[in-house]
Parts: structure tokens; sequence; C-alpha cells
């Protein structure tokens, strides 16, 4: 990882939520099938596991598991396993999934309501917000129990929540130079009209080793600006 990127994860003074998205050039995380191993190459799950390495907890939601089944340690870089964190509000967690597998690192499931879970596996109950959790609720409850750098892993719609909730304070996008063409969008998140109410968010830029591209947003810079009046936020 660039250490310009790295610096805000060993410098945070107060909680810290990164979200990570792997995408091609046309802005997709998937094909029309499903298929999206590998869209980025070597170096970018590289800097993934970097990320990994330098958090306290990392979050993906059920959708995710489901699909990929990710081990969601970290292997490529030097570092210890975050606490595993899966939304997970109607109990669809295999009992087999990678994720919740006994390593020693902390395994949490997110319910709607109490639930059967795996043994070692705690389950942290948070009432709906309408259709979701709310994002707010879910980073309130990690960060009591000490967990106050988070990375939202995926899938596209838990990033897209986490987004258009606020909660994010560092996106970073790793474009890979491809085109799909067609498949799962990387972002859906509530339409806006003007583009004034655009996220502009400060960001680095890096060119890594494989041809990947990351962009580093610090969005807490375009959220501070819309409450002094200077910019604008989708959402409070």
């Amino acid at each position: 990882m660039p250490g310009a990127v790295l610096a805000p994860f060993l410098a945070a003074a107060r909680p810290l939520v990164v979200a990570q998205l792997g995408q091609s050039l046309d802005g997709r995380i998937a094909t029309v099938s499903g298929e999206s191993r590998y869209i980025n190459g070597g170096a970018a799950l590289d800097h993934l596991h970097a990320l990994r390495a330098h958090v306290d907890a990392v979050v993906v939601g059920i959708g995710t598991v489901v699909a990929d089944d990710p081990l969601l340690t970290v292997r490529r870089v030097p570092g210890r396993n975050p606490a595993r964190v899966i939304i997970d509000p109607n109990g669809r967690l295999p009992e087999g999934a990678r994720c919740i597998a006994d390593d020693g690192a902390d395994r949490l499931v997110i319910r709607t309501a109490p639930a059967a879970v795996p043994r070692g596996v705690e389950e942290l109950v948070i009432p709906a917000h309408g259709p979701w959790i709310n994002p707010a609720t879910i980073i309130a409850a990690l960060q009591r129990r000490g967990y106050h750098r988070v990375l939202i892993e995926g899938g596209a719609r838990t990033i897209s929540l986490f987004l258009d909730s606020g909660r994010v304070d560092r996106l970073h996008v790793l474009v890979a130079p491809m085109i799909i063409g067609s498949g799962k969008p990387g972002l859906e998140l509530a339409p806006i009209v003007e583009l004034g109410r655009a996220l502009r968010p400060a960001t680095t830029v890096a060119v890594l080793a494989d041809g990947n591209v990351l962009f580093a947003c610090d969005l807490r810079q375009s959220q501070d600006a819309a409450v002094n009046g200077n910019g604008h936020a989708v959402h409070p």
C-alpha cells in the first residue's frame, strides 16, 4: 500500500471507517453471470490484504459470503487477522462458511432477531431500520466492542448503503484496465438531480504495479464541507 494511503490508518485519532471496492474501467464488479475472480490483479489484492491488516474489523454482507465464500483473513502481506463481521439479518449464514472458521480472530454475526449461530461465533442483534439495518447503528455497536477502525469490504449493496448513510470516512476504489461492457455495477446510490449535490472528495491517485489504479478518497473532507456550507452531500 502506498505510504500516503496507509498513513491515515496509522495516525487515526478517532474512529475510522473505510470502504474498499474493486471494479473494471466501466464500473463493473462482476459479469452478468456473477463471475468476478479476478477483475483486479495481484497488486490490488495485496492492497486489500494490507487494508485488512490495518483495521480492527472487516464487514461484509451475507450476499458476499453466500456468493464468494471469502476467508477475509490477511495472507498476502504481514499482519494480524481482523475481527470478521457478517451482516446476516435473516439467518442465511452457511454452517461451513470459511469466514467463521476458528483461527483466533473474533467472529460476529449481525442479526435482526436471535437465531442459532455456530460455536464460537458471537451474535449481535440490531433491530431493522426499514428494510435494512442502520449502518450507523452497526458502526456504533462495533465501536463499543473496541473495533474503532472498520473496513466495509462488500458487497456492492452493503458498501452503497454505508456510503448513502454518510458513514464512510474513506473510500478506496481499485480500477482494473478491463472493460466488461455489462454486468453488476460497483455502486448503486440514492439518485441526485443536481451535480452540485455530488460528493467531490479529496482524492489521492496511485498506479499499482499490475496496472490497476487506486483512487483513495477522503469523504470526511467532502462531508465536513457540506456541514460548513461549502459543499453538498448526498445524505446527512
